[in-house]
Order: structure tokens, then C-alpha cells, then sequence
């Protein structure tokens, strides 16, 4: 891999975990600003060292753990980093149960924003598509159903692999919904300790962290660049908390360049676990995009609205 797509790479990384996390620093402002001074300021220190070290750093290790089997628990550690060829062989022989359940969670992602979530329509047919929301389940036990009696035709464990991928949506989705429930809870409890809310600020980073590390393998399997590019994403969506959220949350249509570009990275997986495999410059660069066509699609909108003021 040469130094280009390195850099094009781990820029993809921190792009994409920034932007598809702005749903997570909104709601870390919203219960900030309910903080004392000190919590505030713990959650931003400390809280940086468990988003990136301990959350995004041990995930795609446990990740590769529970993909190869054949290597330890140890050994999946020094194998993120070792450039021992068999090491390497047995991390690609097991590629496409990673790629595939990876894949399958972020197709689920991308759908059940399309058909439920609300959202602002950036393009032609969301709105057709929220309307018929009672289709989500039906489409999604479809496509698990498809994928699955494909990938049984080639490996049982790849076909395990898209029921994990789809398990491990339903769970975080519910953790989620909780969440929420939770959030609003909170906002009018005033009796509510600052101890509970970073507790709640670092359960909710956590399952935020599930999407970018599952979609950085779409980006590379290399782990040490996910760490990197994760790492850096996380620490640009503290500083987005802390400086210029009110700013981020005018761009209306961030979060739909941030799904798009899960869906389109959901299909890399699948296809890579099903061996149609994508130049490694693709993702990165479909992502940039992606993002940057609904970014000046945001500036536009913003635009207008100021020429309207004025």
C-alpha cells in the first residue's frame, strides 16, 4: 500500500466517523449544557481517552478476535500490528464473514433511516419512501433471507456472519431507542447527577462507535489505520461538542450524506464477502463525495435562508 492511499484512506476514516457521528455530539452538547463545570470538563478529558482508546481501539481488536478464530485472544492483539504473512493469510481467509456481517448491519442502518427515522429530504423520493415505513421489516427479512441463502451456498459461517451483522443491528438499535427515551427524561430532570449523565454520554459514544468501526472495514482491514482514522474522528467530534455544534446542526443535510454513505459502504462489504472486490481508493473517495455534495447542498440551503433574513 503506498503512501497515497494510506492518506486517502485514513482521511476517508476520520470523514466519515466525524460526519456519521453528529447525531452523538448533538445529544453530547444537549446534556453538556445541563453539566457543572467540572463534569463538563472530566467527560471532555477523560472522555476522549475512553471514545478512542478504550471503545474505538479494543472494538475492531475484538472484532478480528471473533472473526479468526484460529488466533487467541492475545494474538489478535499482536496481529492488528504484525506483519507476520500467515497472520495476514488467516485475517483474509476470514475477511468475508467480517465484510459481510459488517455489511449487512450497515444495509439495515441505512433502510431503517430511509423508511423511519424523520428526517430533511435532500433528495427526490425520501419522502415517498418515510411514508411507507410499515415496509422496513419486511424488507429487511427479505434481503437477510436473500444474503443468507447465497452466502449458504458458498460457507455456513458467511451466512452466520449476516445473522450476526443483523442481530447486532436489532440489539443496537433497541439500546438506542432507549437512549432516547432516556435523553428526554433527563433534560427535565434537574435532579439528575452529573455522575449518571457522563455514564450516559459514554453509553451512548459506545453504541454511536458500533457504525464507524464496522464501516472503517469497508475503508481497510489494516486495524492500525481504523485506529488512526477513527481515533482522529472521535477527537474532531469532542471539539465539534464543545465549539461549533450550533454551527454543525444549520448544515440540515450532514446526516443524510452520512447514511448515503453507509449504504454505499454496506454494499462494499457485501459484495467484497461475496468476492467482488473494490479498488481500495473507492470507498474513501465515494465517501468524499457523498459528503461533500450534501455539504454544499447544506451551504446552499443555508444560503438562501440568509439571502431570505436579509
Amino acid at each position: 500500500m503506498d503512501f497515497f492511499s494510506i492518506l486517502l484512506i485514513v482521511a476517508g476514516l476520520v470523514l466519515f466517523e466525524t460526519v456519521s457521528s453528529i447525531d452523538n455530539a448533538v445529544i453530547n452538547a444537549e446534556v453538556l449544557a445541563t453539566m457543572g463545570k467540572k463534569a463538563r470538563r472530566f467527560f471532555l478529558t477523560w472522555g476522549i481517552f475512553l471514545a478512542v482508546f478504550l471503545v474505538r481501539g479494543l472494538l475492531p481488536w475484538l472484532i478480528v478476535f471473533l472473526t479468526v478464530p484460529d488466533i487467541s485472544f492475545w494474538g489478535s492483539f499482536i496481529a492488528t500490528f504484525s506483519n507476520d504473512p500467515s497472520v495476514a493469510q488467516a485475517i483474509q481467509a476470514s475477511a468475508p464473514i467480517l465484510l459481510l456481517g459488517g455489511g449487512v448491519f450497515l444495509l439495515f442502518l441505512f433502510l431503517h433511516w430511509l423508511f423511519l427515522e424523520p428526517k430533511n429530504f435532500g433528495l427526490r423520493g425520501e419522502r415517498f419512501f418515510l411514508r411507507q415505513g410499515a415496509w422496513f421489516y419486511a424488507i429487511v427479512s427479505i434481503l437477510l433471507t436473500l444474503i443468507v441463502w447465497f452466502a449458504m451456498a458458498i460457507d455456513p459461517l458467511l451466512a452466520f456472519g449476516a445473522v450476526v451483522g443483523s442481530t447486532a443491528f436489532f440489539i443496537t438499535h433497541g439500546f438506542r431507542q432507549h437512549a432516547e427515551e432516556a435523553e428526554r427524561r433527563m433534560m427535565g430532570n434537574t435532579g439528575m447527577s452529573d455522575v449518571s449523565k457522563i455514564l450516559f454520554l459514554e453509553v451512548i459514544d459506545m453504541s454511536f462507535s458500533i457504525d464507524g468501526v464496522l464501516g472503517a472495514f469497508a475503508f481497510t482491514l489494516s486495524v492500525p489505520l481504523i485506529l488512526l482514522g477513527n481515533g482522529i474522528g472521535a477527537v474532531m467530534v469532542r471539539q465539534l461538542t464543545v465549539a461549533n455544534i450550533e454551527r454543525v446542526k444549520k448544515y440540515v443535510f450532514l446526516k443524510n450524506g452520512a447514511m448515503y454513505s453507509i449504504f454505499f459502504l454496506g454494499l462494499v462489504m457485501v459484495t467484497g464477502a461475496f468476492g467482488i472486490h473494490m479498488p481500495e481508493w473507492l470507498a474513501p473517495a465515494v465517501t468524499f463525495f457523498i459528503i461533500g455534495y450534501f455539504f454544499w447542498k447544506s451551504r446552499l440551503t443555508l444560503s438562501l435562508k440568509s439571502d431570505l433574513h436579509a
